[in-house]
C-alpha cells in the first residue's frame, strides 16, 4: 500500500452538532467546525432565516477559519449567527437573562448577543484563547477566562476588572464563593473574588 502523499489535500473533518435549551424558552442548534470547513458547516442551515455573520470581524476571509454556527429559536422569534475563530475550539455560551444577552465564547472573542434578535451589543477579545465562561445571579458581571488573563465583562461590553497570570490556566470554575483557577499540572494556581478580582492568596 502506498504512503499518503503529505502534499495532497486534507478533507475536513465532519462538523459537530450539539442542541442546547438556555433558560427562557430559548433553544439552540450549534455546528461547528475545523478550518477550511465552512461549507459543512453551513450546510445545514435554517431556510427562511438570514444569518448574520460575525466572521468578518475576526478576519477578511472568515472562511478560511474554524466556523461556528449558532440558531436560536425563542419565544420572540428565531435568529441565526455565525462566528469564526483562528484556532479549533467548541463554541460555548450563558444566557444572561436579566439583560436579555446570551453571551458567546469562540476562540478569542467574546460577544454579547440580543436573545430577541441575534445583533452583536459588543465583541471583546482576548490576547489568548479562551477556556471557560461563567456567570452567576450574584455578580454584575459574566466572568471570561483565558490561557493568561481573567476578564469580568458587564452587560454593556465594559471590562470591569482585568487579572493577568504568569502561568498558563488550563480550567476556571466558581467554589464556594471564589474563582478558583488550575494550571497544567492540577494544581491551583489563584483563588479569585468573582466579584472584584482581588486574589486570597
Amino acid at each position: 500500500m502506498a504512503a499518503p502523499d503529505p502534499a495532497a489535500p486534507t478533507r475536513p473533518s465532519e462538523p459537530r452538532n450539539a442542541t442546547i435549551t438556555y433558560p427562557g424558552g430559548l433553544r439552540a442548534r450549534w455546528r461547528w467546525g475545523g478550518s477550511g470547513a465552512a461549507a459543512a458547516v453551513f450546510a445545514l442551515s435554517e431556510a427562511g432565516v438570514e444569518p448574520i455573520d460575525l466572521g468578518p470581524s475576526v478576519a477578511a476571509n472568515p472562511d478560511e477559519l474554524c466556523r461556528a454556527e449558532l440558531h436560536v429559536e425563542g419565544p420572540r422569534g428565531a435568529w441565526t449567527v455565525r462566528f469564526a475563530s483562528l484556532i479549533h475550539d467548541e463554541p460555548r455560551a450563558l444566557h444572561w437573562d436579566d439583560h436579555a444577552l446570551l453571551v458567546v465564547a469562540y476562540g478569542f472573542h467574546t460577544y454579547g448577543l440580543d436573545t430577541a434578535s441575534g445583533v452583536a451589543h459588543w465583541d471583546h477579545r482576548s490576547a489568548t484563547p479562551l477556556i471557560a465562561l461563567l456567570g452567576s445571579s450574584r455578580l454584575a458581571h459574566v466572568i471570561v477566562q483565558a490561557e493568561i488573563e481573567t476578564f469580568a465583562i458587564e452587560a454593556d461590553g465594559t471590562v470591569a476588572w482585568r487579572v493577568a497570570h504568569s502561568d498558563v490556566v488550563t480550567a476556571a470554575e466558581l467554589v464556594g464563593g471564589r474563582l478558583v483557577l488550575t494550571g497544567f499540572d492540577g494544581k491551583v494556581r489563584a483563588s479569585l473574588d468573582p466579584a472584584t478580582g482581588r486574589s486570597s492568596d
